[in-house]
């Protein structure tokens, strides 16, 4: 075939010429695609962030607190229980007409005998709940679930509860950050977080005995923190209003957090009268608020015992632990596995 002037590779280009034409073009349609989804994905976040999450778990909080008549009770909480498979038989009072409100039966006591403690571990469940991820934490970065990560600097906020930190107040990366935790020779520093649903018991329990010495008070997002909301929200229990414990137990550095979710803006922590969560207006929600736990009658802090009473949730939520332990510790754990409070968490 001849078209006189015009060669015919040019109308039939060669098999090579097409295929480095098209491997040339692939990355571009590919970072164009991850774009979009990025682009997609972060505007469907900040519509998320619009909701006002913060005044409906404010409203359901009052709603929680208007006494309930008596002869509607008994078919409200049923209700409830039937919703979220609640077990009233481990309740201390299984009467539901005992509970003047829901508030009241959310934040029903066990019966002692429904979760012994195990004494032989060091590390212990401090709730009902889902394990939603555990390990190591490495460089500063912890899995929220599998492949989802936060920072933890950003987490638990300037190392300023650490007396031997002497730059506290300098900004760091994140894997100075953990180097100023100074774990110590041998340990580790490890992760393990635990999910509160509706249904479950909303009191948590100290998971160790420790000494609290600081605490850490992030007024923040009241995003849902459920398993499906955590592989989608990178970062989420940084963006959350959270309440940090700090302190020690017998392997090093202990911390505790408790994160807030939409309809659980209130965190209670019996050993801290002064904590106020969900607060209208009094606080700035890219602020941070210190006390400190310690005072001239207790030098080192707050001592709590394993399974010794710690605070509650409003409805359900997260806890999230991170603590150093020997390099030889082991979880005993599986994502995803419901666990009840008491039960032991790690190998030592």
């Amino acid at each position: 075939m001849d078209l006189g002037w015009l060669p015919i590779e040019y109308i039939f280009p060669d098999l090579w010429t097409v295929t480095v034409t098209l491997t040339s073009l692939l990355p571009t349609f590919l970072v164009l695609k991850i774009w979009n989804l990025w682009e997609w994905s972060r505007f469907q976040i900040n519509l998320y962030r619009k909701i006002p999450l913060r005044f409906t778990s404010r409203l359901w909080g009052q709603v929680n607190n208007v006494e309930v008549p008596n002869w509607l009770r008994t078919p409200i909480y049923q209700l409830y229980v039937w919703l979220f498979n609640c077990n009233v038989s481990e309740a201390a009072i299984e009467d539901l007409q005992y509970y003047k409100n829901l508030q009241e039966f959310f934040r029903r006591q066990l019966k002692p005998s429904v979760r012994p403690v195990d004494q032989e571990h060091g590390v212990v469940s401090p709730a009902d709940g889902k394990v939603l991820h555990f390990g190591k934490v490495v460089q500063s970065h912890v899995e929220q679930v599998k492949g989802v990560t936060y920072s933890l600097k950003v987490f638990l906020g300037p190392n300023t509860w650490n007396d031997n930190n002497n730059n506290a107040d300098i900004e760091v990366s994140d894997a100075d950050y953990q180097n100023s935790i100074n774990v110590q020779p041998g340990n580790s520093l490890y992760h393990c977080i635990v999910y509160l649903a509706p249904g479950d018991y909303h009191r948590f329990h100290s998971p160790v005995d420790w000494t609290i010495s600081y605490r850490r008070h992030f007024p923040g997002e009241l995003f849902s923190v459920s398993p499906g909301i955590a592989r989608w929200i990178k970062g989420l229990f940084n963006y959350n209003e959270r309440v940090v414990l700090y302190g020690k137990w017998k392997h090093g550095f202990f911390s505790m957090a408790a994160v807030g979710a939409t309809n659980v803006g209130s965190i209670k922590i019996y050993c801290d009268k002064d904590l106020s969560t969900n607060m209208v207006g009094k606080f700035d929600k890219d602020s941070f608020h210190d006390k400190d736990l310690t005072c001239k009658h207790r030098e080192e802090g707050i001592p709590m015992k394993k399974g010794e009473n710690l605070g509650e949730f409003n409805l359900g939520s997260t806890i999230v632990l991170i603590f150093e332990a020997p390099k030889d510790f082991d979880f005993t754990v599986e994502s995803g596995q419901k666990i009840r409070f008491g039960e032991k968490m790690g190998n030592q």
